[in-house]
């Protein structure tokens, strides 16, 4: 008996995509409470009932999305390399990684990240960069703290998560003015210093 995941079927994948790119469209035209199913379904060109039978309502459609989102940033993250590499090699590749997946989905990041639409991107992304940031800390560490000045772990995770989306979020803003390894590498010398 295998382990592999069922297949989905490429029209059930091809509908939730197209209903995605209506939302994210959506979102760049109009605030999310202004939002129907029925403008999305229109936008998708399809019908309400298909939208039923994917999601229950936007919010949870939504949820999905940030789930996915999470899904594919873990995805990229836990890229590992076959290499021998040391911790702050590690962090730049995984950086690196990052913000190059970022790069190639711009759209859905812009819109997700850096309109105060829709808040549960920003949170999932938040909580998830405060766990990655927490497990990297720990294995730098060994789990004792080094540091001779004493930062509380919690304040030292929630600032290196809310520097990295800030730094992302402004980046993205700004249309993205430096390529992915070169905004890697510059976060990497600050968080150095």
């Amino acid at each position: 008996m295998s382990n592999t995941t069922p297949r989905i079927d490429p029209r059930v994948l091809r509908t939730r995509q197209m209903l995605r790119d209506a939302v994210i469209e959506l979102l760049e035209e109009m605030d999310i409470e202004k939002i129907s199913v029925n403008r999305i379904a229109e936008r998708a060109q399809i019908n309400r009932v298909t939208f039923y039978l994917h999601y229950r309502d936007l919010p949870d459609m939504l949820e999905k999305m940030a789930d996915d989102m999470v899904e594919d940033i873990l995805e990229v993250v836990n890229n590992k390399d076959n290499t021998q590499e040391s911790v702050e090699e590690e962090n730049l590749r995984i950086l690196e990684n990052l913000l190059k997946h970022i790069a190639d989905h711009a759209k859905f990041y812009k819109i997700v990240l850096t309109s105060k639409r829709s808040p549960i991107f920003t949170d999932r992304l938040f909580n998830l960069m405060a766990e990655i940031i927490s497990a990297h800390k720990e294995k730098k560490e060994g789990g004792a703290d080094h540091s001779k000045i004493p930062i509380q772990k919690d304040i030292a995770i929630w600032y290196g998560s809310a520097a990295l989306i800030g730094t992302v979020i402004a980046w993205l803003r700004d249309d993205m003015p430096y390529t992915p390894v070169y905004l890697a590498r510059q976060i990497s010398m600050l968080r150095a210093n």
